[in-house]
Protein backbone atom coordinates (compact mmCIF):
# COMPACT_ATOMS: atom_id res chain seq x y z
CA UNK A 1 0.00 0.00 0.00
CA UNK A 2 1.21 3.50 -0.84
CA UNK A 3 -0.22 6.93 -0.26
CA UNK A 4 -1.66 7.20 -3.76
CA UNK A 5 -3.91 4.27 -2.85
CA UNK A 6 -4.57 5.59 0.63
CA UNK A 7 -7.62 7.66 -0.28
CA UNK A 8 -9.39 4.94 -2.29
CA UNK A 9 -13.01 4.52 -1.39
CA UNK A 10 -15.20 1.46 -1.84
CA UNK A 11 -18.94 1.14 -2.19
CA UNK A 12 -19.25 -0.97 0.94
CA UNK A 13 -17.37 1.59 3.01
CA UNK A 14 -19.58 4.38 1.68
CA UNK A 15 -22.74 2.50 2.62
CA UNK A 16 -21.36 1.77 6.09
CA UNK A 17 -20.41 5.39 6.72
CA UNK A 18 -23.89 6.54 5.71
CA UNK A 19 -25.27 4.27 8.42
CA UNK A 20 -23.10 5.72 11.17
CA UNK A 21 -24.43 8.44 13.49
CA UNK A 22 -23.79 12.04 12.48
CA UNK A 23 -20.58 13.55 13.80
CA UNK A 24 -20.63 16.12 16.54
CA UNK A 25 -18.56 19.12 15.43
CA UNK A 26 -17.56 21.30 18.41
CA UNK A 27 -17.34 25.00 17.55
CA UNK A 28 -14.40 25.33 19.92
CA UNK A 29 -12.80 22.00 20.89
CA UNK A 30 -10.38 23.67 23.32
CA UNK A 31 -11.00 22.19 26.77
CA UNK A 32 -13.24 19.41 25.47
CA UNK A 33 -13.20 16.22 27.57
CA UNK A 34 -12.59 13.09 25.51
CA UNK A 35 -12.47 9.40 26.32
CA UNK A 36 -14.28 6.89 28.50
CA UNK A 37 -14.09 5.41 31.97
CA UNK A 38 -10.71 5.67 33.68
CA UNK A 39 -9.02 7.18 30.60
CA UNK A 40 -10.48 10.62 30.02
CA UNK A 41 -8.56 13.69 28.91
CA UNK A 42 -9.03 17.44 28.52
CA UNK A 43 -8.03 18.69 25.06
CA UNK A 44 -5.52 21.52 24.54
CA UNK A 45 -5.32 22.40 20.84
CA UNK A 46 -2.93 25.31 21.46
CA UNK A 47 -0.17 23.44 23.29
CA UNK A 48 2.33 23.00 20.44
CA UNK A 49 1.58 26.12 18.40
CA UNK A 50 4.66 27.94 17.03
CA UNK A 51 5.38 30.66 14.49
CA UNK A 52 5.01 28.77 11.18
CA UNK A 53 7.23 31.26 9.36
CA UNK A 54 10.13 30.24 11.62
CA UNK A 55 9.25 26.70 12.70
CA UNK A 56 7.02 25.19 10.02
CA UNK A 57 5.59 21.68 9.92
CA UNK A 58 4.13 19.62 7.09
CA UNK A 59 2.92 16.27 8.36
CA UNK A 60 3.37 15.80 12.10
CA UNK A 61 4.19 12.11 12.07
CA UNK A 62 5.45 10.86 15.42
CA UNK A 63 6.42 11.95 18.93
CA UNK A 64 8.49 10.54 21.83
CA UNK A 65 9.60 11.69 25.27
CA UNK A 66 13.31 11.53 26.04
CA UNK A 67 15.10 10.83 29.31
CA UNK A 68 15.14 14.54 30.17
CA UNK A 69 11.34 14.70 29.97
CA UNK A 70 11.36 16.66 26.69
CA UNK A 71 8.79 15.99 23.96
CA UNK A 72 10.25 15.42 20.48
CA UNK A 73 8.16 15.81 17.33
CA UNK A 74 9.16 14.43 13.92
CA UNK A 75 7.91 16.24 10.81
CA UNK A 76 8.81 15.91 7.13
CA UNK A 77 9.47 19.66 6.92
CA UNK A 78 13.20 19.91 6.14
CA UNK A 79 13.59 23.34 7.73
CA UNK A 80 13.30 21.58 11.09
CA UNK A 81 12.65 17.83 11.00
CA UNK A 82 12.82 17.50 14.78
CA UNK A 83 11.10 20.03 17.05
CA UNK A 84 11.76 19.71 20.78
CA UNK A 85 9.32 21.04 23.39
CA UNK A 86 9.13 20.96 27.15
CA UNK A 87 5.93 19.56 28.63
CA UNK A 88 4.37 23.02 28.86
CA UNK A 89 4.70 23.46 25.08
CA UNK A 90 7.68 25.81 25.19
CA UNK A 91 10.04 25.44 22.24
CA UNK A 92 13.50 24.28 23.33
CA UNK A 93 15.34 23.58 20.08
CA UNK A 94 15.07 22.23 16.55
CA UNK A 95 17.33 20.28 14.22
CA UNK A 96 17.30 18.29 11.00
CA UNK A 97 17.20 19.37 7.36
CA UNK A 98 17.98 16.12 5.54
CA UNK A 99 14.90 13.95 6.13
CA UNK A 100 12.31 14.75 3.42
CA UNK A 101 10.38 11.55 4.11
CA UNK A 102 10.65 11.62 7.91
CA UNK A 103 7.95 9.23 9.09
CA UNK A 104 8.89 7.01 12.04
CA UNK A 105 10.55 8.13 15.27
CA UNK A 106 11.71 5.64 17.90
CA UNK A 107 13.67 6.34 21.08
CA UNK A 108 16.35 3.89 22.20
CA UNK A 109 18.14 4.09 25.54
CA UNK A 110 21.64 2.60 25.50
CA UNK A 111 23.96 2.69 28.50
CA UNK A 112 22.24 5.78 29.87
CA UNK A 113 22.25 7.65 26.54
CA UNK A 114 19.28 8.43 24.29
CA UNK A 115 19.34 7.64 20.57
CA UNK A 116 16.73 8.11 17.86
CA UNK A 117 15.79 5.94 14.88
CA UNK A 118 14.26 7.91 12.00
CA UNK A 119 12.46 5.97 9.25
CA UNK A 120 12.59 8.01 6.03
CA UNK A 121 10.17 7.08 3.24
CA UNK A 122 11.86 9.21 0.57
CA UNK A 123 15.40 8.09 1.35
CA UNK A 124 14.34 4.43 1.74
CA UNK A 125 16.53 4.26 4.82
CA UNK A 126 16.52 4.10 8.60
CA UNK A 127 18.92 6.53 10.26
CA UNK A 128 20.12 6.24 13.85
CA UNK A 129 21.13 9.53 15.47
CA UNK A 130 22.14 10.92 18.81
CA UNK A 131 19.45 12.89 20.61
CA UNK A 132 20.83 16.09 19.08
CA UNK A 133 20.94 14.75 15.51
CA UNK A 134 24.42 13.34 14.90
CA UNK A 135 24.19 10.34 12.57
CA UNK A 136 25.72 7.17 14.01
CA UNK A 137 24.25 4.46 11.72
CA UNK A 138 22.36 4.21 8.44
CA UNK A 139 20.45 1.09 7.40
CA UNK A 140 19.79 0.71 3.68
CA UNK A 141 17.34 -1.74 2.15
CA UNK A 142 17.84 -5.35 3.32
CA UNK A 143 19.14 -6.92 0.11
CA UNK A 144 20.50 -9.80 2.22
CA UNK A 145 16.91 -10.96 2.73
CA UNK A 146 16.46 -11.81 -0.93
CA UNK A 147 13.09 -10.06 -1.01
CA UNK A 148 14.21 -6.80 -2.59
CA UNK A 149 15.70 -6.17 -6.02
CA UNK A 150 16.15 -2.43 -5.56
CA UNK A 151 16.09 0.18 -2.81
CA UNK A 152 12.91 1.83 -4.09
CA UNK A 153 10.90 -1.25 -3.11
CA UNK A 154 11.79 -0.59 0.53
CA UNK A 155 9.74 2.14 2.24
CA UNK A 156 10.35 1.84 6.00
CA UNK A 157 7.80 3.36 8.33
CA UNK A 158 8.76 2.37 11.89
CA UNK A 159 11.42 0.78 14.12
CA UNK A 160 11.23 -1.18 17.38
CA UNK A 161 14.18 -2.04 19.61
CA UNK A 162 14.33 -5.44 21.30
CA UNK A 163 15.46 -6.08 24.87
CA UNK A 164 18.93 -7.12 23.63
CA UNK A 165 19.28 -4.14 21.30
CA UNK A 166 18.12 -5.90 18.13
CA UNK A 167 16.57 -3.54 15.59
CA UNK A 168 13.24 -4.40 13.92
CA UNK A 169 12.23 -2.33 10.89
CA UNK A 170 8.68 -2.36 9.47
CA UNK A 171 8.47 -1.84 5.71
CA UNK A 172 4.92 -0.54 5.96
CA UNK A 173 4.68 1.23 2.60
CA UNK A 174 6.81 -1.25 0.69
CA UNK A 175 6.89 -5.04 0.64
CA UNK A 176 5.52 -5.47 4.20
CA UNK A 177 8.49 -7.36 5.64
CA UNK A 178 9.73 -6.90 9.19
CA UNK A 179 13.53 -7.00 9.05
CA UNK A 180 15.56 -7.83 12.14
CA UNK A 181 19.13 -6.62 12.66
CA UNK A 182 21.45 -6.98 15.60
CA UNK A 183 22.59 -3.96 17.61
CA UNK A 184 25.36 -3.24 15.10
CA UNK A 185 23.08 -3.36 12.07
CA UNK A 186 23.94 -6.87 10.88
CA UNK A 187 21.04 -8.61 9.11
CA UNK A 188 19.40 -11.49 10.99
CA UNK A 189 16.11 -12.29 9.25
CA UNK A 190 12.95 -10.94 7.63
CA UNK A 191 9.43 -12.12 8.48
CA UNK A 192 5.82 -11.17 7.83
CA UNK A 193 5.56 -9.93 4.25
CA UNK A 194 2.65 -10.36 1.91
CA UNK A 195 2.39 -14.14 2.39
CA UNK A 196 -0.48 -16.29 3.54
CA UNK A 197 -2.84 -15.27 6.34
CA UNK A 198 -2.75 -14.99 9.27
CA UNK A 199 1.01 -14.40 9.52
CA UNK A 200 1.12 -11.99 6.57
CA UNK A 201 0.97 -8.22 6.90
CA UNK A 202 -1.16 -5.72 5.02
CA UNK A 203 0.18 -2.18 5.56
CA UNK A 204 2.64 -2.94 8.38
CA UNK A 205 2.68 0.72 9.30
CA UNK A 206 3.93 0.47 12.89
CA UNK A 207 5.87 -1.81 15.19
CA UNK A 208 6.63 -1.71 18.90
CA UNK A 209 8.09 -3.84 21.66
CA UNK A 210 5.43 -5.09 24.07
CA UNK A 211 7.22 -5.74 27.35
CA UNK A 212 4.18 -5.75 29.62
CA UNK A 213 4.91 -9.41 30.25
CA UNK A 214 8.51 -8.97 31.39
CA UNK A 215 9.26 -12.69 31.09
CA UNK A 216 7.89 -12.90 27.54
CA UNK A 217 8.36 -9.70 25.51
CA UNK A 218 6.88 -9.71 22.02
CA UNK A 219 6.36 -7.44 19.02
CA UNK A 220 3.10 -5.75 18.07
CA UNK A 221 2.82 -4.84 14.39
CA UNK A 222 0.09 -2.78 12.75
CA UNK A 223 -1.89 -4.47 9.99
CA UNK A 224 -3.85 -1.38 9.01
CA UNK A 225 -5.72 -2.75 6.01
CA UNK A 226 -6.95 -5.60 8.20
CA UNK A 227 -8.03 -3.25 11.02
CA UNK A 228 -5.83 -5.15 13.45
CA UNK A 229 -2.59 -5.50 15.34
CA UNK A 230 -0.58 -8.70 14.95
CA UNK A 231 1.71 -10.14 17.59
CA UNK A 232 5.00 -11.88 16.79
CA UNK A 233 7.74 -13.44 18.88
CA UNK A 234 11.13 -11.73 18.91
CA UNK A 235 12.30 -14.36 16.41
CA UNK A 236 9.44 -13.61 14.00
CA UNK A 237 6.93 -16.33 14.78
CA UNK A 238 3.31 -15.24 14.34
CA UNK A 239 1.40 -15.53 17.62
CA UNK A 240 -2.00 -13.85 17.35
CA UNK A 241 -4.18 -11.18 15.77
CA UNK A 242 -5.83 -8.44 17.84
CA UNK A 243 -8.91 -7.42 15.81
CA UNK A 244 -10.03 -3.78 15.91
CA UNK A 245 -13.02 -3.54 13.54
CA UNK A 246 -13.34 -0.21 11.79
CA UNK A 247 -10.00 1.10 13.06
CA UNK A 248 -7.26 1.95 10.60
CA UNK A 249 -4.58 1.79 13.29
CA UNK A 250 -1.17 3.43 13.30
CA UNK A 251 1.60 2.22 15.64
CA UNK A 252 0.97 0.80 19.07
CA UNK A 253 2.43 2.73 22.02
CA UNK A 254 2.90 0.89 25.31
CA UNK A 255 2.81 2.82 28.58
CA UNK A 256 2.37 0.96 31.86
CA UNK A 257 -0.19 -1.79 31.34
CA UNK A 258 -2.04 0.00 28.55
CA UNK A 259 -1.68 0.11 24.79
CA UNK A 260 -2.45 3.41 23.05
CA UNK A 261 -2.84 4.03 19.32
CA UNK A 262 -3.92 6.73 16.91
CA UNK A 263 -6.59 5.63 14.45
CA UNK A 264 -6.16 7.45 11.20
CA UNK A 265 -9.77 7.01 10.12
CA UNK A 266 -12.87 4.88 10.47
CA UNK A 267 -12.72 1.93 8.06
CA UNK A 268 -9.80 1.04 5.86
CA UNK A 269 -10.98 2.61 2.60
CA UNK A 270 -12.82 5.71 3.71
CA UNK A 271 -11.53 8.98 2.27
CA UNK A 272 -13.18 10.94 5.06
CA UNK A 273 -10.53 12.86 7.07
CA UNK A 274 -11.58 11.32 10.35
CA UNK A 275 -9.72 9.83 13.25
CA UNK A 276 -9.67 9.07 16.95
CA UNK A 277 -7.41 7.56 19.62
CA UNK A 278 -7.95 4.20 21.33
CA UNK A 279 -6.77 2.75 24.65
CA UNK A 280 -6.53 -1.00 25.30
CA UNK A 281 -5.96 -2.57 28.71
CA UNK A 282 -3.33 -5.17 29.64
CA UNK A 283 -5.51 -7.87 28.04
CA UNK A 284 -5.83 -5.79 24.86
CA UNK A 285 -9.48 -5.05 25.53
CA UNK A 286 -10.75 -1.68 24.29
CA UNK A 287 -11.50 0.55 27.30
CA UNK A 288 -11.51 4.11 25.94
CA UNK A 289 -11.85 5.97 22.66
CA UNK A 290 -11.02 9.65 22.35
CA UNK A 291 -13.39 11.27 19.83
CA UNK A 292 -14.60 7.77 18.98
CA UNK A 293 -17.55 5.52 19.73
CA UNK A 294 -18.14 4.06 23.18
CA UNK A 295 -16.28 0.74 23.56
CA UNK A 296 -18.71 -2.18 23.28
CA UNK A 297 -18.19 -5.86 22.59
CA UNK A 298 -19.99 -8.68 20.86
CA UNK A 299 -18.31 -11.71 22.31
CA UNK A 300 -14.53 -11.39 22.31
CA UNK A 301 -14.33 -8.86 19.46
CA UNK A 302 -15.08 -5.14 19.84
CA UNK A 303 -17.99 -3.75 17.86
CA UNK A 304 -17.05 -1.63 14.87
CA UNK A 305 -15.45 1.66 15.88
CA UNK A 306 -16.01 5.04 14.31
CA UNK A 307 -15.37 8.72 14.92
CA UNK A 308 -18.08 10.52 16.91
CA UNK A 309 -16.56 13.98 17.39
CA UNK A 310 -14.83 16.03 14.71
CA UNK A 311 -11.75 16.87 16.77
CA UNK A 312 -8.83 15.13 15.03
CA UNK A 313 -7.92 15.03 11.35
CA UNK A 314 -5.89 11.93 10.52
CA UNK A 315 -4.18 11.46 13.91
CA UNK A 316 -0.95 9.61 13.18
CA UNK A 317 0.72 8.99 16.55
CA UNK A 318 0.39 9.45 20.28
CA UNK A 319 3.00 10.01 22.98
CA UNK A 320 2.29 9.39 26.67
CA UNK A 321 4.47 11.43 29.03
CA UNK A 322 5.63 10.58 32.54
CA UNK A 323 2.56 12.33 33.98
CA UNK A 324 0.29 10.11 31.82
CA UNK A 325 -0.75 13.04 29.65
CA UNK A 326 -1.11 12.44 25.93
CA UNK A 327 0.20 14.24 22.84
CA UNK A 328 -1.30 13.68 19.39
CA UNK A 329 0.50 14.28 16.09
CA UNK A 330 -1.66 14.54 12.95
CA UNK A 331 -0.92 13.78 9.29
CA UNK A 332 -2.30 15.72 6.32
CA UNK A 333 -4.25 17.98 8.65
CA UNK A 334 -3.47 21.48 7.46
CA UNK A 335 -0.02 21.73 9.06
CA UNK A 336 -1.40 21.85 12.59
CA UNK A 337 0.99 21.48 15.51
CA UNK A 338 0.52 18.68 18.06
CA UNK A 339 -2.33 18.69 20.55
CA UNK A 340 -1.93 17.88 24.23
CA UNK A 341 -4.55 16.01 26.23
CA UNK A 342 -4.29 16.27 29.99
CA UNK A 343 -5.27 13.13 31.89
CA UNK A 344 -8.22 13.74 34.20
Amino acid sequence: MNRRKFVQNTLSASIGLMAMPALATPKNPQGLVLGHGTHQYKLNTEWGNLDPSRYPVKDCHEMVQDSKGRILLLTNETKNNVIIYDKSGKLLETWGTEYPGAHGLTLSKENGEDFLFISDNNRHQVIKTTIDGKVVMTLDYPKESGYYKKQEQYIPTEVAIGPNGDIYVADGYGEQWITQYDHNGRFIRSFGGRGSAPSNLMNAHGICLDDRDVQNPTLIVSAREENAFKRYSLSGTYLETIPLPGAYVCRAVIYGNELYAAVLKSRAYSNDPSGFVIVLDKNNKLISSLAGSTPTYSGDIPDEMYQTQKVFIYPHDVCIDDDENMYVAQWNSGKVYPYKLNRI
